[in-house]
């Protein structure tokens, strides 16, 4: 069987972990690819291969947070690849095992004794006059804002092409239910259940009273037009990848045609884990 290791190198303990879970891999008769940058910092250049080659891979072993899981799983979502977030980040909503349960319970997960979750993506277009630039994929959230200066911007949101409302905000979130905890509810919008496949639509920072999340369905299509021309606006997926917009640019905001799939213990439960990770952050919850 074969696996990807997808660690982040930046975080202070990967190098080591690394190392030895790709020990622990190789001991088992496995064969493992590695991204060719982690290939080279590793000195591994045997099992570099690029991640939009690993097709064949049983499943992909994240090292890192969330913001790695999320890079990790949207390169493999096209083939249908499960990724198992192994957490060295801080909150992990994401993530399923901690360091100090790595070894007990990864055994099982290989022998196919988990299961596997399907998360909703989210496809996002930028177009400028007429012509659409490449689609971008998102797990957690598309995001239109302003840039540095104190000056709100004009967003007019469109559902299916029907216009529904126009913010003078910081910017507009539109989140998939996993996105909804992360930076949707810091901008006050609801925690909504993954298994709820929805389009959530949140203002940051609204110049209004009257402002409210939007939740649309799953097959909606949202638009999201600039208007007026606010020096450096920007256009986020993920917070990953950016580009400037300009007035009159839409953003076109749909479901994708795969989702993300997660590698999951059976115990796995939403809920439990929303409990203990705002209690962590300082949310306040009590069970």
């Amino acid at each position: 069987m074969t696996y990807g290791l997808y660690p982040n190198l930046d975080k202070p303990e990967a190098t080591r972990i690394s190392h030895e879970l790709l020990g622990w891999l190789e001991q088992r008769g496995f064969r493992v690819m590695l991204p060719p940058a982690a290939a080279t910092f590793l000195q591994r250049e045997d099992l570099a291969r690029e991640v939009g080659q690993w097709e064949e891979s049983q499943a992909v072993l994240v090292l890192g947070g969330d913001g790695t899981l999320l890079n990790a799983a949207k390169q493999v979502a096209p083939f249908g690849v499960p990724v198992l977030g192994i957490n060295l980040g801080r909150l992990g909503f994401l993530t399923e095992l901690e360091l100090d349960e790595l070894y007990q319970e990864l055994p099982a997960l290989l022998r196919g004794e988990g299961m596997v979750e399907e998360r909703m993506l989210l496809e996002a277009v930028l177009v400028r006059g007429g012509e659409a630039a490449t689609p971008l994929l998102a797990m957690n959230d598309v995001v239109v804002a302003k840039g540095p200066f104190a000056r709100l911007v004009h967003l007019e949101v469109r559902v299916n092409d029907f216009p529904v409302a126009t913010y003078p905000a910081d910017g507009i979130i539109v989140a998939t239910a996993t996105g909804s905890t992360a930076y949707s509810l810091s901008a006050g919008g609801p925690v909504i259940s993954p298994a709820v496949e929805v389009l959530e639509v949140t203002p940051i920072c609204p110049h209004t009273l009257q402002a409210r999340s939007l939740v649309v369905g799953r097959d909606d299509r949202v638009s999201l037009r600039l208007l007026g021309n606010p020096p450096e606006t920007l256009l986020t997926v993920d917070g990953q990848w950016g580009q400037q917009v300009q007035a009159g640019d839409r953003v076109e905001v749909a479901r994708s045609s795969f989702p993300a799939r997660l590698l999951r213990r059976h115990s796995w439960n939403f809920y439990a884990v929303l409990q203990r990770k705002l209690q962590e952050a300082g949310g306040g919850w009590r069970g």
